[in-house]
């Protein structure tokens, strides 16, 4: 994009990414938005209505949370009139809400904008189909006691079959493939093996398990539910994970040859995560710290049966407007949907076929270090709450280059539908 105004990361904090275990979570979609909102806004003294705007990343609110960035807005405390809304890009949803503010402080019509993500997948509808719909329009429709009557004598079973709208979101209509089979074919088109997906998920649990235990996720808010109890760390990972130990699961989406499992996929997740981004301007006026700036980001699309190589599409582009090559970037966060999708980007950059038909380049572009990639885990071992991951992984890179004294790192992901999204994170190394 044309450069503008520079954009600041001011901080940002999250909710643990806390695991769905087969009935609803202790917390809304909109409970984990305020959750991690209140601190976030109560460790800086700048007035509120001092926020341009509020955006919030969202693929599925709850009932009561229609326009669920300004029902987060005004839970927190913010003026009534600070505007707020919701975007959703499917499992870029978050990274979308920083997106536009970052667009809109680079273009001056925003001066500090509170952006994120949030979902509550343990929390998604079971919805009537169509025939209990038309069978209880008739029924509210009938007037009389035999018409309601012979109303009831009309249902069968099959009105009583739900619609599970978490399994449909994570189907695409278009190709007629459930996540997971987009993932098997990265598998097929790369040769990427069963151990190989394995390794990388376990690799995944790992680093979380030893970012948890150094205290390097101080981006965590700890939150409490209306029974006493509290969640401090994201609870999906799994510290005894092994290869042994996930080679005895079964394939989930191709039970016959596949080899994405549950054990190398990413959770199904509760999470909230939002950022404080500023222009110059208003860091100065209100004395604002600064963590980093965004100063690209990209949107690409390609694909749907192979949604999974977004990452791969979106990420070159930044690269090339800003003069940089794969060594340039000292840290990497790609999403981990699948792990066989993360490694599949890898390979495809190391692929000269794949980048010369596929992103149009005239080489490869290198191979991204492991050392670099995911340094504290992902998706995998985090969970992938799909509203929030976008928001998630860019606040992390930020962390990350500024533990580490670094200077540049990219945030990206793969999109449900056929898309990818990237954003380069960069900081004045001390």
């Amino acid at each position: 994009m044309s450069k503008g105004k520079t954009v600041y990361i001011v901080d940002g904090s999250r909710t643990p990414y806390l695991k769905a275990r087969g009935k609803p979570g202790a917390f809304t979609a909109g409970d984990l938005a305020v959750a991690a909102g209140k601190p976030l806004l109560m460790r800086h003294n700048f007035p509120l209505e001092a926020i341009s705007e509020v955006i919030l990343g969202c693929v599925m609110p709850g009932p009561d949370e229609a326009n669920i960035g300004r029902v987060a807005a005004l839970k927190l405390g913010i003026p009534q009139s600070v505007p707020a809304w919701t975007v959703q890009r499917n499992c870029a949803s978050g990274m979308q809400a920083v997106d536009n503010a970052f667009r809109n402080i680079s273009s001056g019509l925003s001066e500090i904008v509170l952006a994120g993500g949030v979902e509550s997948m343990s929390h998604a509808p079971i919805m009537y189909n169509d025939k209990m719909v038309n069978w209880l329009s008739g029924f509210m429709m009938s007037k009389t006691i035999p018409q309601k009557l012979k109303a009831v004598t009309q249902l069968r079973p099959a009105h009583f079959k739900p619609i599970i709208a978490l399994l449909k979101g994570l189907s695409d209509p278009i190709v007629g493939l459930s996540m997971g089979q987009t993932a098997e074919n990265i598998a097929q088109r790369f040769n990427i093996s069963r151990l190989q997906m394995d390794e990388f998920a376990v690799q995944s649990h790992q680093r979380l398990a030893k970012a948890t235990d150094d205290g390097l996720l101080d981006e965590i808010e700890t939150i409490y539910d209306n029974h006493g109890h509290y969640y401090d760390q994201d609870d999906g990972v799994r510290r005894d994970s092994s290869v042994k130990a996930l080679a005895n699961l079964r394939p989930v989406f191709d039970r016959k040859y596949g080899m994405v499992t549950a054990g190398n996929s990413a959770q199904i997740t509760d999470g909230a995560c939002w950022l404080l981004l500023a222009s110059a301007q208003a860091v100065k006026k209100h004395k604002l710290p600064v963590l980093a700036k965004i100063t690209d980001s990209e949107w690409a699309g390609l694909d749907p049966a192979v949604m999974g190589m977004g990452p791969a599409h979106a990420m070159p582009p930044i690269l090339q407007r800003n003069n940089l090559a794969v060594n340039d970037i000292d840290y990497w966060e790609i999403n981990e949907a699948f792990a066989t999708q993360v490694l599949g980007c890898r390979a495809a950059w190391m692929d000269e076929d794949y980048c010369k038909k596929e992103l149009g380049l005239d080489s490869t572009l290198g191979e991204i270090p492991m050392d670099k990639l995911n340094v504290d885990g992902g998706g995998v071992s985090l969970g992938h709450p799909v509203g929030s991951s976008g928001a998630r992984i860019i606040l992390h890179i930020a962390k990350t280059l500024q533990r580490n004294n670094a200077s540049k790192g990219i945030a990206s992901l793969c999109i449900g539908g056929g898309q990818g999204g990237a954003m380069l994170i960069e900081r004045e190394a001390e």
